[in-house]
């Protein structure tokens, strides 16, 4: 697996920082163990973060110095390459059990796909919600090939982690391994590619916005 859409920087030190919500944290981790890009750019993350605190005895007084000593290792940091990342991360199985959850879902959402159980929202659209230990949601869908969601905006944040399937939108193709960083600015309408049912969960702090009608009078329905 080779994803080609990664997390935002932003997303990346803030995991490195250890100051993410547990909803998003589980979506970076699923993206994370399938993904060494994005295992490369924490680990940086986390170096860096390491090298300042070495530094933090530094006086008040030499502050010029600290910025100087923090662009040169910044400098140094994007010569060398990444030291590993401190999580142990788990190695594909040979031949990984189609029916297995990711690890980071378990708490949420079962072990399984058989063991689902998947609330219809419409035609080849279903979903299941589930609400955090912080107060956020997760959200996993499976959408039939052909079908597209509605046009929607992000009232927060929004990390989605494509499992099965894909779908386009207007930032690209997006599937299997792939991960959709969005923040409120984007708006989008996903349409499932043919083949298989896509099927992500997505992390949001934060309700969805539609701008049409239909789709807002549903929305306490579902509750997303």
């Amino acid at each position: 697996m080779n994803p080609r859409h990664h997390l935002d920087p932003a997303t990346v030190l803030a995991h490195a920082a250890g100051a993410i919500a547990p909803e998003a944290a589980a979506i970076v981790a699923i993206h994370l163990e399938a993904c060494g890009e994005c295992r490369r750019a924490v680990a940086r993350a986390e170096r860096i973060g390491g090298l300042l605190l070495e530094h933090q005895h530094v006086h008040a007084a030499a502050e010029a110095q600290c910025e100087r000593l923090r662009a040169d290792m910044l400098e140094r940091l994007d010569r060398e390459p990444a030291a590993a990342a401190t999580t142990p991360w788990r190695e594909a199985a040979s031949e990984p059990d189609p029916d297995r959850l990711p690890t980071p879902l378990h708490p949420y959402f079962g072990s399984k796909y058989s063991g689902l159980r998947w609330r219809w929202m419409g035609p080849g659209r279903h979903f299941i919600r589930v609400r955090g230990p912080s107060g956020g949601t997760l959200l996993m869908l499976r959408i039939a090939p052909g079908k597209r969601m509605p046009v929607h905006g992000h009232g927060g944040g929004e990390i989605t982690q494509i499992l099965r399937g894909a779908y386009q939108d207007s930032l690209g193709c997006f599937a299997a391994g792939d991960v959709a960083d969005l923040d409120a600015d984007i708006e989008h309408q996903p349409v499932i590619l043919p083949g298989a049912a896509c099927v992500c969960v997505a992390a949001l702090d934060a309700p969805l916005r539609f701008p049409g009608w239909l789709a807002r009078a549903l929305q306490p329905v579902f509750g997303i």
